[in-house]
């Protein structure tokens, strides 16, 4: 079994609303000196077998197909 984590992120330049008012709910908490908030995904997924490179290739066509909307965001592969 091999599991692995996704981090999907908005690419540089693309407006993130919900980030700013992540952003904007912490200076109001009381959390000083945040400066840019940027949200984003995390999926912790398991696969089966022990061959990481066809993992890895699996969980790339996956992020492409449907994890991320990769004209606006980008993503990591981190396999444990």
């Amino acid at each position: 079994m091999i599991k692995a984590r996704v981090t999907v992120t908005l690419k540089n330049g693309v407006l993130d609303p919900q980030g700013k008012a992540i952003e904007h709910a912490l200076g109001g908490l009381g959390f000083d000196g945040v400066g840019q908030v940027r949200q984003g995904k995390v999926f912790d997924i398991e696969i089966d077998g022990t061959d990481r490179a066809k993992a890895e290739t699996a969980l790339k066509a996956m992020c492409d197909k449907l994890l991320a909307n990769t004209v606006i965001e980008n993503y990591a592969v981190e396999i444990a």
